[in-house]
């Protein structure tokens, strides 16, 4: 038996697989091992992911001779689920540019994501700001300009806000900061 992967949120009590065997007299069910830390039996305890996935046996056991038995295995994953958005070190960034330099690196932004695996895998992206002069690299998270500015003709400040998506199971999480991105002369 392989039932579907629990979630680690699994409430107590929850239902995880039948057992059943076809036999012409009543069985006794028993779980004969796999279970040491007590968490399968009906799941009575709240699931962990470090203890999983764990295979147990169970036996079905004629009840009018314990002699006559039969095994079978059960193997039981948990899924982790996605508890964190990424986090910025800080919500708004100031960065200075000075005119006239041509497409460039302006700073790196990195988030960090209390989660494991997928579920902290991040990617970033530009939810606003000018798109035509910025572009931030979706794997590293280093915003770039794409266009050479000229303090005496331009707006001499930008905002750009850059978000860090995870990409978790059931949902996504993201993140937010604020760059500004003062023109200097």
């Amino acid at each position: 038996y392989q039932p579907a992967p629990l979630s680690e949120k699994t409430l107590p009590d929850t239902f995880v697989v039948q057992i059943s065997v076809l036999y012409k007299v009543p069985v006794i069910y028993s779980i004969v091992s796999g279970d040491g830390k007590g968490k399968l039996f009906i799941t009575r305890k709240t699931l962990k992911l470090e203890d999983f996935p764990v295979i147990f046996n169970v036996r079905a056991t004629d009840s009018s001779n314990p002699s006559i038995f039969s095994d079978v295995s059960v193997n039981v994953t948990v899924i982790d689920e996605n508890d964190f958005p990424p986090v910025f070190p800080s919500s708004l960034i100031e960065e200075t540019l000075e005119e006239n330099l041509p497409a460039t690196q302006i700073v790196q932004l990195k988030a960090q994501d209390g989660d494991s695996g997928r579920n902290g895998f991040l990617t970033y992206g530009i939810l606003s700001g000018d798109r035509l002069k910025f572009r931030i690299d979706e794997a590293t998270g280093i915003l770039y300009s794409t266009v050479s500015f000229d303090y005496e003709e331009e707006p001499i400040e930008y905002q750009v806000v850059i978000y860090a998506e995870d990409d978790g199971i059931p949902e996504k999480k993201r993140g937010y900061c604020t760059v500004v991105i003062k023109i200097i002369d």
